[in-house]
């Protein structure tokens, strides 16, 4: 896994000690955890360049939380944008709704940049 995606997934689980899992990955006869976050890397595109060379690489994400308690889903989402733009992630807003497969959830998303230096 890139270093990019270590840095969410490790910032978000040392500060709420909760799961990050990749959107998707859990499977239809895992019971959700009371409360996680996921991610999903949308792209990840070059975008400055010197001589021919990408000097920059921008990350796009997906993230998202869940949780069976409905509200904390606004409150947990704002807190990891201050976290994360503390890291060097750049929120794209305070969040939208995302739906959710379980009844007993609610979800709450946002887009996050991360603007990446490349060495070459």
């Amino acid at each position: 896994m890139t270093d990019v995606k270590m840095l969410l997934i490790n910032t978000l689980t040392n500060a709420f000690d909760l799961p990050v899992i990749l959107q998707g990955s859990l499977s239809m006869n895992e019971e959700y955890p009371a409360a996680f976050f996921t991610f999903w890397n949308n792209s990840t595109n070059d975008d400055a360049f010197f001589d021919n060379t990408e000097t920059e690489t921008i990350w796009n994400f997906d993230l998202n939380y869940y949780s069976n308690d409905p509200a904390s889903v606004n409150s947990v989402l704002l807190q990891a944008k201050q976290l994360l733009k503390s890291a060097g992630f750049i929120p794209d807003g305070s969040g939208h709704d995302v739906m959710s497969d379980e009844p007993t959830h609610t979800g709450r998303g946002m887009t996050l940049l991360f603007i990446e230096k490349v060495r070459n």
